[in-house]
């Protein structure tokens, strides 16, 4: 069976990503090792419509691989000490998207 890889789109407020960035390289992606999330790639915007998002990649079992791990980080008072250290000056992120994406037959990513 073919992994599930999550998309998902942090849309900054103005002259946040900075901010957004730096969590997510000193904080974030410790907490994610922590609770065996793996990521499969970050992106910020060269081209598009905004310059002021990350799009980023997470590589899951299944649905429910996604909602226990998920879950233990949104939850993980680590996390929400973190994230509220993080926003003290103010929010980060003013929306977030997200798409579960199953590859193809012919795709590379399997």
């Amino acid at each position: 069976m073919s992994k599930i890889y999550e998309m998902r789109v942090y849309r900054c407020l103005p002259g946040r990503l900075p901010n957004l960035l730096k969590r997510f390289e000193n904080t974030t992606l410790e907490l994610w090792k922590k609770h065996g999330i793996r990521q499969a790639g970050f992106f910020t915007t060269a081209v598009g419509e905004s310059n002021q998002e990350l799009t980023y990649f997470l590589e899951w079992d299944s649905m429910a691989d996604r909602e226990t791990k998920w879950t233990a980080f949104m939850t993980d008072p680590a996390w929400i000490s973190a994230r509220a250290e993080t926003e003290k000056d103010g929010q980060i992120v003013g929306n977030i998207v997200n798409q579960f994406l199953v590859p193809t037959a012919f795709s590379s990513v399997k």
